[in-house]
């Protein structure tokens, strides 16, 4: 896989996660127009309050972070450890987001 690769790979990861963030978001009637708004909002409705896992919660915000840095850093390279941590991560936050909507909608 060439480098561009990993850097396509942590952009699409973070869009799993940003897009899980939104789905939970809109159960509460909730939404924003920029990133860190949903990641924002997230925290402030789901992990201060203690409905969701604070360190899964995590994932979100440093996905974003990565996804910049590999978006418009000049000079970052991703290699393919770094992309599949993200992965691992986003993973593991989407999966937490699934079953949080599941015992939800019970």
């Amino acid at each position: 896989m060439r480098r561009k690769s990993f850097e396509s790979a942590v952009n699409r990861f973070y869009y799993g996660a940003f897009y899980a963030a939104r789905a939970l978001l809109a159960t509460k009637g909730l939404d924003a127009s920029k990133h860190s708004g949903v990641i924002s909002l997230f925290h402030q409705h789901f992990v201060k309050s203690g409905l969701f896992d604070k360190e899964i919660a995590r994932a979100l915000s440093r996905s974003f972070e990565r996804r910049i840095d590999s978006d418009y850093g000049d000079f970052l390279v991703v290699n393919g450890s770094e992309a599949l941590q993200v992965q691992k991560e986003v993973e593991q936050f989407i999966s937490a987001c699934r079953s949080f909507y599941r015992q939800q909608a019970k």
